[in-house]
């Protein structure tokens, strides 16, 4: 199950998860750090309301999968492994330096918790696919989650899985999209317009939810519609994020695929999310 402390709030642990991802950041000097920022409300209802898991034993048959399709977001989930107790927050340092368990993208033979090695894009939804087939074969009532995002979209495998996880009616199945429209070319709808993701989904199969990504209680509430739906389909949560939420100076750029700052301004973001620190 979640680490213990479940008196701690969604919006707190939300908040640990962006101050994990920042002194991560700070390491290199630069990262991902808009989209761990973006997606961290989603990550806390994740793993402190929604997975089934033990901290302790990451390999626990009877778990939750969490698949990270979107390797470089590995900060953003290592944040999140650290608030949840599987990995020390002592670690951290370590951020993408030599022989660290926390490389800049996610690979599963480094780090505990990391379910897939993530990286090319259009991977993570079909290997969900075959995780599903295989919990069923098995009767498990364990879930997979596979977070994947917009730019992500633009992949034809990922159309693939998401026709076959309907074929297979996988109700084991819950989609997460990230969808902040960035990626590395720019604007993702100006790039390759995924719109509209529900309906195309639904196209497909689906049963499909649309939610403000940064609203913890739309978040938390969509998690729980998609868990307890009946019918037999694999269902889809859409979470419209802000890149870099709970720093202004970082929200306001154009450009935060990758994030590059001054030295002094790691303290500056650490300062503006304190600001933001739910009472």
């Amino acid at each position: 199950m979640p680490r213990a402390g479940s008196n701690v709030s969604l919006a707190e642990r939300a908040y640990r998860i962006r101050r994990h991802a920042v002194r991560m950041g700070e390491v290199q000097g630069q990262g991902y750090v808009g989209q761990a920022l973006g997606v961290a409300d989603v990550l806390a209802v994740a793993y402190f309301h929604a997975l089934r898991y033990r901290p302790d034993d990451t390999q626990w048959e009877g778990r939750d999968r969490f698949l990270l399709s979107i390797g470089h977001y590995a900060i953003a989930l290592y944040a999140a492994l650290i608030e949840a107790g599987v990995l020390p927050e002592e670690e951290l340092e370590t951020y993408g330096t030599d022989d660290s368990r926390m490389p800049m993208s996610g690979m599963a033979a480094y780090t505990p918790g990391m379910e897939i090695t993530g990286g090319s894009l259009g991977h993570g939804l079909g290997i969900a696919v075959g995780m599903c087939l295989g919990l069923k074969r098995k009767q498990s009532d364990s879930f997979v989650y596979n977070l994947l995002s917009d730019g992500e979209l633009g992949e034809g495998s990922t159309w693939e899985a998401a026709m076959s996880a309907a074929h297979h009616k996988l109700d084991n199945l819950i989609a997460i999209v990230d969808f902040n429209n960035q990626q590395a070319d720019g604007q993702s709808t100006a790039t390759l317009s995924s719109e509209p993701v529900t309906d195309k989904f639904e196209a497909f199969g689906w049963h499909a939810q649309r939610v403000d990504g940064n609203d913890i209680e739309a978040v938390r509430a969509a998690f729980d519609i998609a868990k307890a739906l009946k019918e037999p389909r694999p269902r889809v949560i859409v979470c419209d994020t802000l890149m870099a939420k709970g720093v202004p100076f970082l929200e306001a750029r154009d450009i935060t695929h990758f994030i590059r700052v001054e030295p002094h301004e790691w303290a500056l973001a650490l300062e503006a999310l304190e600001k933001g620190r739910p009472q």
